[in-house]
């Protein structure tokens, strides 16, 4: 116990950069467990919009876009989404599932939408890379 505050002592900066990242890693999972967002892999992605009525939305700016998208998806990017919510309206009641190239800024539109009121928002984990990485098909039509 006293070589621990004997380290911590002699490294303070370094046990100070230690607690505030796991701070921040306790945070985010908390955020993530109860806001109310689904975070779907690929093939869970795959499976809601087999069996239900699905809108999927992507958030890329235009030239990821245009670089490949899954098929059907609509397209408001993100830095334009909250001028744009009212185009989604209609979708309120329905499963919506948003993806970008990482899932961050998807992340951030589902938080967006949830707060607009939409019912059932889900995040394509891991974005586009990680349905690509699970080699399922993109569409440039």
């Amino acid at each position: 116990m006293s070589q621990m505050i004997e380290f911590a002592g002699n490294h303070a900066m370094l046990v100070g950069a230690f607690v505030v990242v796991s701070a921040l890693i306790v945070k985010m999972e908390l955020e993530s467990r109860f806001s109310g967002i689904s975070q779907l892999n690929p093939t869970d992605a795959v499976r809601l919009m087999n069996n239900d009525d699905v809108v999927v939305l992507d958030v890329r700016e235009t030239n990821e876009f245009g670089g490949g998208h899954i098929n059907s998806a609509k397209h408001i990017p993100m830095s334009v989404l909250k001028k744009r919510v009212p185009e989604l309206e209609k979708y309120k009641s329905r499963h919506v599932l948003t993806y970008c190239r990482s899932g961050s800024r998807s992340n951030y539109a589902c938080k967006v939408l949830k707060k607009e009121g939409f019912e059932h928002v889900y995040n394509l984990s891991g974005g586009v890379m990680n349905w690509s990485s699970a080699n399922l098909p993109l569409t440039k039509k």
